[in-house]
């Protein structure tokens, strides 16, 4: 599956909205999130495993542009997209879709690779460079 076809669905629960009936704004980078991860472990990459092995992904910065609000029982898309690939990061472009193809929010969402001990930027190990290189 390319990055162009991949997404994840996500079914808004009355837990994820506000007093108004809207989803609440924190919600959808929790949205991002689980499709990163499940992004991820479609290209064979599992990140307990890298916990493991003392590297992880970690969330540096996050730019979010909400357009339109999602309402409770909506069924949403989320897209994952590498937009740069470096030595010890990763930008992903993500898009949060409504069932009509409607763009709710974008996203871009730098996620660096650390070692755990000393929380320090740390080349993203080679096995990995390898198959996100070829994810783009």
């Amino acid at each position: 599956m390319s990055d162009a076809n991949f997404y994840w669905p996500v079914r808004i629960y009355y837990e994820d909205t506000d007093a108004g009936g809207i989803v609440y704004n924190a919600n959808y980078l929790k949205f991002m999130e689980r499709a990163r991860t499940e992004w991820l472990r479609s290209k064979g990459i599992e990140q307990d495993r890298l916990l493991e092995e003392g590297v992880a992904f970690v969330v540096r910065r996050i730019e979010l542009d909400l357009r339109k609000p999602a309402r409770f029982n909506d069924a949403l898309k989320v897209t994952v997209t590498v937009k740069m690939l470096k030595r010890a990061s990763i930008v992903f472009e993500q898009e949060i879709l409504d069932d009509a193809g409607l763009s709710l929010a974008r996203g871009e969402v730098l996620i660096a690779c650390v070692q755990i001990a000393q929380m320090k930027p740390f080349a993203i190990p080679e096995p990995l460079m390898g198959v996100l290189s070829g994810a783009r």
